[in-house]
Formats: C-alpha cells, sequence, structure tokens
C-alpha cells in the first residue's frame, strides 16, 4: 500500500508540480507580480474540495459517464489555456491577459489533481491499519513530485535568458499534448470514441506505473498503448503549440536584443 500511494500521488502532484513551476518561471522572466499565483493556489483548493466532495453526484450525470465529462472538459480547458498563454508571451506588454492565464492554469490543475488526491486519502479514513502507510506513502510521493517542480523552476531561470524561456515554452508544449493524451484515453475509456487496437505496447520497457513513467505521463502524457487516434491528436497538438512557441521565443529574443 506504501508503493502504490507514493506512486499514486507522485502522478497527481507531479502533473500539478510541472505546471505551477514552469509558469513561475515564465512569470519571473517577464517580471510579473506573484499575486496570481497565490490566487490560483486559492481558487484551485477550494475547486478541488468542492469537486471531490461531489464527485458522486458528478459520476451519475451523463448516464455515469459524468467524471469522465468533467475530466476531459478540465484537461481540455488546460490545453487551450497553455495554447493561448503560448501565443500571448511574445506579447510580453499584455502583463494583465498572461496572469490571468497563468492563474486559470494552476487553478485548473490543481482541481483536476488535487479532487483526486482527497478522494484517494478519504477513501482510508475509515481503514486506519492502511491510513497509516497511506499518509506516508502520500507524503513521499508529493515530496517527490514538489522537489522535481522546484528542480525545473530553478533549472528554467538559472539558464541564460533566451535558453531558460524555450526550455519553458518546450516544456508547455509538451505538458499541453499530454493534457490531450489524456483526455483522448479518457473518451475511449467512456465509449465516446471507438476503440482502437494500439500501434505499439512498450510497457515491457517502461512501464506507465514505474518512477520514470509516472515521470514522463506528468511531463507529456505518455502512453505504453497509444490508440491511433492518441497519437494522431498527440502529434496535431505538438505541432500546433510548437509553432506558436517558436513565434513566441523568436519574438522575445528580440525584443531581448
Amino acid at each position: 500500500m506504501l508503493i502504490n500511494a507514493v506512486i499514486l500521488i507522485l502522478r497527481e502532484v507531479l502533473e500539478a508540480a510541472l505546471i505551477i513551476s514552469v509558469l513561475l518561471a515564465l512569470s519571473e522572466r517577464l517580471e510579473l507580480s506573484k499575486t496570481w499565483f497565490a490566487k490560483g493556489i486559492v481558487v484551485g483548493v477550494i475547486g478541488a474540495v468542492l469537486y471531490a466532495d461531489n464527485l458522486s453526484l458528478v459520476s451519475n450525470l451523463f448516464d455515469g459517464i459524468g467524471q469522465e465529462i468533467v475530466n476531459v472538459s478540465l484537461y481540455s480547458l488546460i490545453f487551450v489555456l497553455i495554447s493561448v498563454l503560448i501565443a500571448a508571451f511574445k506579447k510580453s506588454h499584455s502583463y494583465n491577459l498572461i496572469s490571468f492565464f497563468m492563474l486559470s492554469c494552476v487553478a485548473l490543475s490543481i482541481v483536476r489533481e488535487g479532487s483526486e488526491i482527497i478522494v484517494y486519502i478519504e477513501g482510508f479514513i475509515n481503514i486506519p491499519d492502511l491510513l497509516y502507510s497511506v499518509l506516508i506513502g502520500s507524503s513521499i510521493g508529493a515530496g517527490i513530485g514538489m522537489s522535481i517542480g522546484v528542480f525545473i523552476y530553478y533549472l528554467i531561470i538559472n539558464l541564460p535568458s533566451r535558453y531558460g524561456v524555450g526550455l519553458g515554452l518546450l516544456l508547455l508544449v509538451f505538458i499541453a499534448a499530454g493534457m490531450v493524451s489524456q483526455a483522448t484515453q479518457l473518451l475511449l475509456q467512456a465509449d465516446l470514441i471507438v476503440s482502437q487496437e494500439p500501434l505499439w505496447d512498450t510497457s515491457m520497457w517502461l512501464s506507465e506505473h514505474s518512477l520514470w513513467g509516472e515521470i514522463l505521463f506528468a511531463l507529456m502524457g505518455y502512453e505504453a498503448t497509444p490508440t491511433p487516434i492518441q497519437v494522431g491528436l498527440y502529434i496535431t497538438s505538438i505541432a500546433l503549440t510548437g509553432k506558436l512557441a517558436m513565434n513566441s521565443l523568436k519574438s522575445y529574443q528580440q525584443k531581448q536584443g
């Protein structure tokens, strides 16, 4: 149970930590006020608690696939916000707009991942024999996830400006693609997209449930057995956001001289 808790909480915390660390670092590069970050945390935590408390109600919507629909909507919104944020980055004078997109991304990420953590831990509240191991494992997983986020943050802000911003935008491109991949997987699970045979299976080399598998899942939506539609949408999202990122990086470098 300890290992299961470590892996599950690591996945949830790491997804949010990566988004938060990259956005904080890019915010530092633009010398933005950090008030958006504090507001995003507060809104996200409140949203996560409300979502977790009403999860049974949500799950019964849409003939029992309400949770999948809501999560797909959250992933899709995060993807759209990241895409617009990447595009807006080249307009560095639009500080209020950029701060709003960052706040929204952080809040939605915490709602999505935080609600899963709350529900998971609540499931063991009345099982004292397992609760201690779950709490210890959760603390370890959260610590690893946040440590990776801190590492990413300091890596971006300590690189030369053009490289730091370039790395930040690149990470956002892959994080956005991961949102698309996860949304597609949920649509497949809910039978809203016709099931397909996987194009390949890399689980024998890198399991999704291993430490590196969880890190790659959080970073870029790693899937050991992706279907053709998942791969197609993943590549399309990278092409779209990658183009936006190159334009924004070029504009940023020109402004920096």
